[in-house]
This record gives structure tokens, C-alpha cells and sequence, in this order.
């Protein structure tokens, strides 16, 4: 007995196949009505009514042929659209780091929108500071960065929705000042911003209007769309761009800046376009949104929540990181830190008083050591510093600085008289001895600040 196999499986009946089937029909009836009609003339018994029906087919005919190219290309952009779509979700899976989101899409977005230029404005989320990036879609043309005025941001938007832009002067910006990062070695955690941070300016008079920047979307929240606008038209000023197109960047409900496309001749942007800018800066928004709260965690395991001085893992990871960079003249000292008769303290005042201390003497470390010194909460009411290529004479200074500061705080207001902390200071000169090791000495030596009647440094 024969199996009898199963007849094939016709293909799934698609909108497309239906649309083509319909077409050919249509191709298909007017091609046999014109064939009438002209073979009607051919043999004489046609009339006027012949003639007009040849004339109608042959006028519906080409109009048909052209809304055939129309709906062709209509449907190859669209597949465009959403192929360059999929390559921008498809990227932007692919990254966690703020700058590799945004840089996931440009030369997407270059592509799928025809764009000269692009420009990348956002918000840095550890500072008050608007950076914007210039992409140039020509090959072998260096990006260019700025800075823009934070206000382009925060200030508000009176109710005609011309927002005032200030006058600025474009700051261009180095990934890392030299000011800041020594080279081959971490940075330290307290840098100072100021150099980073632009001169504030005066408000300018409102423009007249935001310029040729068009709203993206109907379902954009129109205050994201206006500020993404006033970004559009600092960047029209400081880049000399024509013809922008902008969409907003936000986070958790907040704009936080703004993706512009720019065009020299393109005055009237394709639906299409705006489709895709759109689409891409929701995207990117939430993978921002994502990878500004994996950093957030990050750091909130790594800082102490009742000082906000970086925690115990952190210094570790600080130091196994340093130990892996030291050079051999690298210096590297240990101040380890311990609030004298603190648990008196607690049991006197109480552990609320005893929390306010904590962060009081935090404060005044911080306020006491170096910009690269590396301050932390050890564990309970100990505290460590680890000190950046100083010498003995400085890392004694920098401990007096610090049982100094701590000595001055004014506790009144807590009903404490006064606080004083030991300090125990320990310094390598050979990178071949571990930190872990001068951590250890640098505890030898505040116990023995402890045992010689507090309130001292003593080093090791």
C-alpha cells in the first residue's frame, strides 16, 4: 500500500499578492476594451464613441502605469525605512555605553535620511553640561565638538513657544583635557569640573522664530519638540547648518538634548525622514534610559549611601586597577582614618547624632585632601585615603590637614562639642609593594596614633 503524500502548500495569500492579482486584472480589462474599440475602427463600424473609448484607455492607461511607479517606489522606500530601522534597533541592542548608543545611529541615520550633517546634543548626566557633536556624512571629515549653553536646555518657554537662546561662543572640547588625566593612570573620582564647565551668558533677545526646523512627529510632546527646536537653532548658529530637522532626546519624561539633521538643499523633509528620526530618537532614548540606570546601580554599589563617599568595594576596585597601572617611580600612600570614642558618642547622643557626624567628618575629609587622592568609607566610623604619588613629607601634610579639618567642625547644632579623629599614614616608593600590604601598615601605624592619646597623625 503506497503513501499518498500531501499536495504542496500554496503560499500564504499576502496583501502584495493581491494588490499584483488586482493590477493585472486591470491591466488585463482595459487591454481587452481598447482592443475592442480599436478593432472596431479597424473595420469600419466604430464611431466617435470608439474613439473616445480608445483615448480613455490609452489616458487611464499611462496614469495607471505612473500610479504603478508611484506605489513601487512608495513601497521600496518604505522597505527601506524599515530595513534601516531594524539596523539601528539591531545596533543600538548592542550597546550599553551612553556614547556607543548615539554613535550606533548616526551613520544610520546618515544613510537612511540623506542628511549632510547630523548633530548629537546631550546633556552629561554627572554635570550641568550640554555637549553637542558635529558628524559630518563625507567621509574622512573629522566630527566636531562643542559646547552648548546649558540653558538651551532649562530655560523656560514663554507661551508663544519662542524660547530666549543665549548668546554663546562655541568651546570646542578634547575627549580628555591633559589637565585632567595623567597619562597611563586612573582618573581621580573628584576632577575638577569647572574646567569643563562654560562660562554662563546673558539671555539674548528671542528669536523671532525657532527657524527652518520642522516638528517631527504629532505624537511628540510639544516642550520636548520646542527645546529639541532651540537646540536645532543653536546649532544653525554655531555650525552655519541649513535646514534642520530635530527630534528630542529624553529620559525618565526629561529632554536631555537632541538628534538634528541637517541638509544644504533640502528645505521640505519626507515623511519618510521624520518617520525614521523619530523612530530613532525614541529608541535611543530608552536605551539611554537603560544604560543611565545600569550606571546609577553601579554606582550605588559602589558609594556609601550615608556619606556619599565612594564605599569599601570601590576603593578595592580602585586600587587592583592602580596596582595593574603603577609605574616604578609611582609613589603611593595610605592615610586610614577613625573618629575617636565614637561609640561614647553614639550611646551619649544617640545613632541619629552619631549618622550626622559620620557625614560632617566625610565632608571635611574630602574638603581636606588633594584632587587625586581617592577618599572613602572604610567600614563604620573608619575612613581611608589613598594618596597619588606623594611624598612622606606630603602624605603627613595631607593627614594634619585632615585631623585639622575634622578638629574645626562646629557640631553645636547637634549638641556635640567636638570631634576628633587618629590618623595612621603609610607610604610605598616601590611599585612591587602591594597596596593591600601599606593598607595594613597604615592601620599599624592609627593604632598607634590611638595608643599615643588620639587626635594625632603618626606614620609608618
Amino acid at each position: 500500500m503506497s503513501e499518498q503524500s500531501d499536495p504542496p502548500a500554496r503560499p500564504p495569500e499576502t496583501p502584495e499578492r493581491r494588490i499584483r492579482r488586482s493590477w493585472w486584472i486591470f491591466v488585463a480589462a482595459y487591454l481587452i476594451l481598447g482592443s475592442i474599440a480599436i478593432t472596431r475602427l479597424g473595420t469600419g463600424t466604430g464611431g466617435l464613441t470608439d474613439w473616445l473609448v480608445v483615448a480613455l484607455v490609452a489616458i487611464v492607461g499611462v496614469a495607471a502605469f505612473r500610479h504603478r511607479e508611484a506605489a513601487v517606489a512608495l513601497e521600496v522606500g518604505r522597505r527601506e525605512e524599515a530595513e534601516s530601522f531594524a539596523r539601528i534597533l539591531s545596533s543600538l541592542s548592542r550597546s550599553v555605553a551612553p556614547d556607543a548608543i548615539l554613535g550606533a545611529i548616526v551613520g544610520e541615520l546618515a544613510n537612511g535620511t540623506g542628511a549632510d550633517h547630523i548633530v548629537i546634543a546631550r546633556r552629561r548626566p554627572e554635570a550641568r553640561i550640554l555637549d553637542a557633536t558635529l558628524v559630518s556624512a563625507r567621509a574622512g571629515v573629522p566630527d566636531s565638538t562643542t559646547r552648548l549653553p546649558i540653558g538651551d536646555l532649562e530655560d523656560p518657554i514663554d507661551p508663544s513657544g519662542k524660547p530666549a537662546l543665549r548668546e554663546a561662543v562655541p568651546i570646542p572640547v578634547v575627549a580628555d583635557p591633559p589637565a585632567l588625566v595623567e597619562a597611563g593612570r586612573p582618573r581621580g573620582r573628584f576632577e575638577d569640573l569647572a574646567a569643563r564647565i562654560a562660562e554662563a551668558t546673558p539671555l539674548a533677545t528671542p528669536l523671532a522664530t525657532p527657524g527652518p526646523s520642522s516638528m517631527v512627529g504629532r505624537n511628540v510632546p510639544r516642550e520636548g519638540q520646542i527645546v529639541a527646536d532651540r537646540i536645532a537653532a543653536r546649532t544653525r548658529k554655531v555650525y552655519g547648518l541649513t535646514n534642520t530637522l530635530a527630534a528630542p532626546l529624553t529620559t525618565d519624561g526629561i529632554v536631555i538634548g537632541a538628534i538634528v539633521l541637517s541638509h544644504r538643499t533640502v528645505s521640505d523633509w519626507p515623511e519618510g525622514t521624520r518617520r525614521l528620526l523619530n523612530g530613532a530618537a525614541s529608541e535611543a532614548s530608552s536605551a539611554l534610559s537603560r544604560a543611565y540606570s545600569l550606571r546609577a546601580a553601579e554606582a550605588d554599589a559602589t558609594t556609601d549611601a550615608l556619606t556619599g563617599l565612594p564605599n569599601r568595594r570601590y576603593f578595592d576596585e580602585f586600587c587592583e586597577l592602580l596596582a595593574r597601572r603603577r609605574r616604578s617611580d609611582d609613589a603611593v600612600g595610605v592615610l586610614m582614618i577613625d573618629i575617636d570614642r565614637f561609640k561614647v558618642l553614639n550611646d551619649t547622643h544617640g545613632h541619629a547624632t552619631g549618622d550626622e557626624v559620620l557625614r560632617a567628618v566625610g565632608g571635611a575629609i574630602v574638603s581636606a585632601v588633594r584632587e587625586d587622592d581617592v577618599p572613602a568609607r572604610y567600614g563604620g566610623e573608619e575612613f581611608v585615603v589613598l594618596l597619588r604619588n606623594p611624598s612622606p613629607a606630603i602624605a603627613l601634610e595631607v593627614g594634619e590637614r585632615v585631623r585639622s579639618s575634622v578638629a574645626g567642625l562646629d557640631l553645636s547644632r547637634l549638641g556635640v562639642a567636638a570631634v576628633t579623629v587618629s590618623v595612621g599614614v603609610a607610604v610605598a616608593r616601590q611599585a612591587e609593594q602591594p597596596i593591600g600590604d601599606l593598607t595594613a601598615r597604615a592601620d599599624e601605624a592609627l593604632y598607634r596614633a590611638k595608643r599615643a592619646g588620639r587626635d594625632r597623625v603618626v606614620a609608618v
